[in-house]
């Protein structure tokens, strides 16, 4: 999973980060309301929106020079 985003273009990766900060916000509400299956999900997702904005980082960087 760590390596599945280096593979993505640039505007899928945009799409996955909204995606991501999507599942990221439904999973902190559930947690407020207290219908939260698996706790530990909610560092997983933020480690995934951390990678994919590192590799969008990244891209822009390289497609700035």
């Amino acid at each position: 999973m760590k390596n599945s985003f280096k593979e993505l273009k640039l505007e899928e990766l945009e799409a996955k980060r909204a995606e991501l900060k999507k599942k990221y916000f439904d999973f902190r509400f559930q947690a407020v309301v207290g219908h939260v299956e698996n706790p530990l999900m909610k560092r997983t997702l933020r480690r995934q929106i951390a990678r994919v904005e590192t590799l969008i980082t990244q891209r822009g960087a390289a497609g700035a020079r």
